[in-house]
């Protein structure tokens, strides 16, 4: 499948919009600019146009302040324009810090496009290790922001049910991280996800991405699900 194909989900418009951006970054950078990897859902699929974001790592060689600014107008035009969402990363850090972003480097590595240069991710070594500590951290840092979202809504309905779709979509990541490390094969698409975690902690899950229609059931039922999730890595330890 070429690439073109690959993206044929973000529309015309888009695309050329990255083409557009991929040109003027190999212009500015030249021989710096190391690859473009397109990942998230623009890569994994649920790509939603005017809703979603295109997620892009830019890889360069070095990150002086004279290079960040040859690239700040088009990464910012892209930005505004399209969507299009830059992390900028430099080559010889990436190796380095697995153990800092394991689930967000499994994450690009399971699903991504390379529009330039090499693929950074093809051969990272993450331990173990380093995933069950991640899955806590992100996991109690959504049930901590859950709560206080619950006072900041001051009971309003719609607050609370966007608050809940919100943390729901993003423990996806580590969700599956979760599954991949007790041997559960699982899609990593957010609802199917849900479903997992509901058949596995006995949790009707099933109202969570609905929170319109019942912020209350669906606020409670996210929590049952992070309650028993972060019980189950915790258990895991640390070894």
């Amino acid at each position: 499948m070429s690439k073109e194909e690959e993206l044929a989900a973000l529309g015309t418009e888009t695309r050329e919009r990255l083409r557009t951006l991929d040109a003027a970054l190999a212009r500015e950078l030249g021989d710096d600019l190391v690859s473009l990897v397109v990942y998230g859902s623009a890569a994994r699929g649920g790509y939603r146009a005017g809703q979603s974001d295109v997620d892009l790592v830019i890889v360069v060689r070095e990150s002086s302040r004279e290079t960040l600014l040859a690239i700040a107008n088009v990464t910012q035009v892209a930005r505004y324009s399209a969507r299009i969402e830059s992390m900028i990363l430099v080559e010889g850090e990436i190796a380095a810090s697995t153990d800092a972003f394991p689930i967000l480097y499994d994450d690009i590595r399971r699903n991504h496009i390379v529009l330039r240069g090499s693929d950074p991710f093809a051969d990272l070594v993450i331990s173990d290790r380093h995933r069950r500590l991640r899955v806590e951290q992100e996991l109690r840092e959504a049930q901590i922001r859950l709560r206080r979202a619950v006072v900041d809504g001051l009971g309003r309905k719609e607050a609370l049910a966007g608050a809940v779709i919100r943390k729901a979509k993003q423990i996806r990541s580590p969700l599956y991280a979760l599954f991949q490390l007790r041997g559960v094969a699982c899609d990593d698409r957010t609802h199917l996800l849900l479903d997992k975690a509901g058949a596995l902690y006995g949790i009707d899950t099933s109202m969570i991405l609905k929170a319109s229609e019942a912020p209350e059931e669906a606020h409670d039922a996210l929590v049952k699900v992070l309650t028993a999730a972060i019980a189950e890595v915790d258990a895991m330890g640390d070894g």
